[in-house]
C-alpha cells in the first residue's frame, strides 16, 4: 500500500535474525502532520518486500532469508512515498570485524545488567558475515553505520534496555514466548501465557503512544496459536521497538553507548510517556 498525505520523515526498524534460516521482523513508521504512524509491519524480509509490490499484510508462516539493504530501502520508499531517514537494526554492527564482546556491549551491560538487560555476546560466527554484509550494503546505499550524534544512516539498537526506558520499568520485561518457563516456573502453562499476554499488552500500549496504528497491527495471537505464530508476533513487536528507538534518536532523545567503531543507541529515560 502507498501512504497518502505528506510524509515528513520515515524510519525503518529491523529485528534482525543472526542466522539466515530464521525470519526477521521489519517495521516502517512515518511522520505526518498528525504524528508518527505505522506504515507497514511484517515478520520477515520476504513479507516486507511483498508489501513493496502491493501485497496485503501476510499472516502466513514467515521464513528466513538473507537481507538485502537496497531491496528493503526500495520497498520502504514505495510504501511510504519517500526515502527512509534512519534505519535501526537489532543486531551487533561494527566498522571492524566482530570477534567477541565490544566496548558497546560492556557499557550497556554495566548500565543495565542489574536490570537483567545485559547484551548477548557476539562473535565472529554469530552474527558474523550477515552483519558485515548488511552493514556494507546499507553503507553503499548511503546509510553508513553511525556511532555518535546526530543519529543518521544506520544505527544499532537493543530492545531490552529500550523497553526499560520506554516503560520506566525496574527491570527487563518478560515478553519472550520461549522463556515463560524461566520467567514463571511455579505457574501452569495457561497461567504463564496469561502473564505473557499481559506484558505484551503493556508494551503495545506504550508503543502505540509513540507510533499510531501499533495496536491495530499487533492483535494478540489466539490462546492456542502454534509456537511460530507467537515468535512471529514477538519479531514484529521487536521491530516496532527498533522503529520507536529510531524516532527517539532522530529527535535527539537517545544516547550512543560505545566507541567510534560500534555503538548501541538507547532512548533517554525522559522520552518515556506515562
Amino acid at each position: 500500500m502507498t501512504m497518502t498525505g505528506s510524509v515528513r520523515r520515515a524510519v525503518l526498524g529491523i529485528d534482525a535474525a543472526w542466522a539466515a534460516t530464521q525470519p526477521s521482523g521489519v517495521a516502517l513508521a512515518v511522520e505526518t502532520e498528525s504524528g508518527w504512524r505505522l506504515a507497514a509491519l511484517e515478520a520477515s524480509y520476504d513479507h516486507f518486500l511483498a508489501r513493496g509490490i502491493g501485497a496485503a499484510p501476510d499472516e502466513t508462516r514467515p521464513g528466513g532469508s538473507r537481507p538485502n539493504a537496497a531491496e528493503l530501502l526500495a520497498a520502504a520508499q514505495t510504501i511510504c512515498g519517500r526515502g527512509v531517514d534512519l534505519v535501526a537494526i537489532d543486531m551487533p554492527m561494527s566498522r571492524r570485524p566482530i570477534v567477541g564482546r565490544r566496548p558497546a556491549d560492556r557499557l550497556v551491560s554495566e548500565r543495565y545488567g542489574a536490570k537483567a538487560a545485559a547484551t548477548h555476546s557476539p562473535g565472529k560466527d554469530r552474527p558474523g558475515a550477515i552483519s558485515d554484509k548488511l552493514r556494507a550494503e546499507f553503507a553503499a546505499e548511503g546509510y553508513a553505520l553511525c556511532t555518535a550524534p546526530p543519529a543518521q544512516g544506520l544505527i544499532e539498537v537493543y530492545p531490552h534496555p529500550a523497553l526499560i526506558e520506554f516503560l520506566k520499568a525496574e527491570r527487563r520485561l518478560e515478553y519472550k514466548a520461549g522463556k515463560t518457563g524461566a520467567y514463571w516456573p511455579a505457574l501452569s502453562l495457561d497461567e504463564r501465557h496469561l502473564n505473557l499476554r499481559a506484558v505484551w499488552a503493556r508494551i503495545v500500549l506504550a508503543l502505540e503512544r509513540r507510533i499510531g496504528g501499533v495496536a491495530e497491527a499487533l492483535p494478540q495471537p489466539e490462546l492456542k496459536a502454534p509456537g511460530w505464530r507467537l515468535k512471529a508476533y514477538e519479531d514484529r513487536l521487536d521491530a516496532v521497538v527498533c522503529a520507536a528507538v529510531a524516532i527517539a534518536c532522530l529527535d535527539g532523545q537517545a544516547v550512543a553507548h560505545g566507541d567510534q567503531d560500534a555503538a548501541i543507541w538507547i532512548p533517554v529515560p525522559d522520552v518515556a510517556v506515562n
